[in-house]
């Protein structure tokens, strides 16, 4: 297997001789020498080749595939320790730096395609510009850093989990159960149009479905998970979810993936000892997994990042509960957007204030008022708050939203029948509870909001290979 460059750029000089392979980002000609950067993706740093006296192909520009061949040694140009004295050039594929016309019909001698110039030529282009090539974007640094973050982080959840006795479960991606109850599902169906029109108009809307009923994308794997938690012990979802929001924002997708832990046994001190735990050793990860990449994030794109990090990793979490969260932002000396009072869902401005002016560091607020959380959560003697937990982070806010599940059926059917929901469609949900219930925990993490965290990354889109939103699909 040949090495990557990130092998290359840590081998010392004269390891004999060696092949690059990778796409050209720059080249610079003097005059016997050619300088060719090349990057394969898998650093931040490119290797440089140079070329005495050694014939390089005219053509050769900014995105062409190469293998290279030459000897490692010592560089005596700034910022990099080595670089290659190459001695032959391989194009591997082409990338033109101008429109090439279309050279008559394919099976002719010509291609039949013209062939638009290779659109990354600059050094920098605005991130506006690289939503709209998604399938090329991951050559550029920003891009590619992200990936590298996105793929270090995504390991190291999976360690974490198997080090303490997670099973890794795969929950659907069809259901037909709303587990957040927001009704922004995406509708599943094997009819096309005409049949879908028809049905509804002979009024058997589901005898015709695939599944025998209606089916959706899910928005959450926590309802499956719960299942089987209370078999296994401790489980963990790490998967595709969905929302069909009509949210053109920085800070909404269509398409996301979600971290989502359940436990049996686990109340709700120890799942906010599970999320504090976690999300140091995601952050103490990527800090010795991407160190050059972070510092590319805290250069270019956020100032701080990497202190901010650290900082959580050495904090030792603050606890409040909600009530108490409340009575600070109401007492504070700041005008906000969104006036806080007792029954409000808490906003950004909020949770950054407490986070940054009240407990300088991470917060978790518990026991939120039952009318602004979800159906599932175990209910406090109060009558009026659940265990629920929210994990705020300075200069984010929310990066963590959990709870203490409910676990007796009688009170757990009470609260559907309140809300409206119709128990029939969720009576494999309450043989949970009627059959060996145990107290579980859990808690969901939005993975491209861990990643935008980390990186700084002011829109959600740029974290994540794809980005699915409303009016855009590529």
């Amino acid at each position: 297997m040949f090495p990557l460059i990130k092998d290359i750029l840590a081998m010392n000089p004269d390891s004999g001789e060696l092949r690059v392979r990778g796409w050209v980002r720059t080249k610079r000609e003097m005059k016997n020498l050619v300088f060719v950067e090349v990057n394969d993706g898998s650093c931040l740093a490119n290797l440089q080749c140079t070329f005495d006296g050694i014939p390089v192909p005219a053509g050769l520009s900014t995105g062409a595939s190469v293998e290279i061949t030459g000897r490692l040694v010592a560089s005596p140009a700034q910022g990099q320790t080595v670089e290659l004295a190459a001695s032959a050039l391989r194009v591997v594929g082409g990338a033109p730096a101008e429109d090439v016309p279309a050279d008559g019909a394919a099976g002719n001698g010509g291609t039949g395609n013209a062939v638009r110039a290779y659109p990354l030529q600059k050094k920098r282009h605005s991130l506006e510009f690289l939503r709209e090539m998604p399938h090329l974007r991951g050559r550029t640094n920003t891009i590619g850093a992200v990936m590298r973050v996105r793929s270090a982080l995504a390991f190291a959840v999976h360690s974490f989990f198997r080090e303490r006795g997670f099973l890794y479960l795969h929950t659907p991606i069809i259901t037909g159960n709303d587990a957040e109850g927001a009704g922004a599902m995406f509708r599943v169906t094997a009819q096309g149009p005409a049949e879908t029109a028809k049905a509804a108009k002979d009024g058997a809307e589901t005898a015709a479905e695939f599944f025998g009923r209606e089916s959706f994308l899910t928005v959450s794997g926590q309802l499956e998970a719960e299942t089987y938690a209370t078999a296994l012990s401790r489980v963990y979802s790490f998967g595709p979810t969905f929302r069909a929001e009509h949210s053109n924002t920085a800070r909404h997708l269509a398409e996301f993936w979600m971290i989502e832990p359940e436990a049996a046994f686990f109340t709700l001190s120890d799942n906010m000892a599970l999320a504090e735990a976690f999300l140091k050793y995601l952050f103490s990860a990527v800090l010795e997994e991407c160190g050059n990449d972070l510092c590319f994030f805290d250069t270019r794109v956020e100032k701080g990042i990497i202190d901010n990090l650290k900082s959580v990793i050495d904090s030792r979490f603050t606890h409040m509960t909600y009530t108490r969260a409340v009575a600070e932002l109401e007492k504070a000396n700041q005008s906000f957007e969104y006036k806080p009072y007792w029954g409000c869902d808490m906003q950004s401005e909020h949770e950054k204030y407490l986070t940054e002016k009240v407990a300088g560091g991470p917060v978790i607020v518990t026991d939120y008022p039952r009318e602004i959380k979800a159906f599932y959560m175990k209910q406090n003697g109060d009558g009026k708050t659940v265990r629920a937990m929210d994990v705020l982070v300075p200069r984010l806010g929310e990066i963590i939203g959990g709870s203490e599940r409910e676990d007796d059926p009688g009170v757990l059917q009470n609260r559907m029948a309140e809300l409206g929901m119709n128990a029939e469609s969720y009576d494999w949900y309450l043989d949970l509870r009627r059959y060996g219930s145990v107290p579980h925990s859990g808690f969901g993490l939005g993975f491209e909001r861990l990643v935008q965290y980390v990186t700084g990354m002011a829109n959600i889109r740029d974290v994540i290979p794809y980005p699915r939103a409303a009016g855009q699909l590529y």
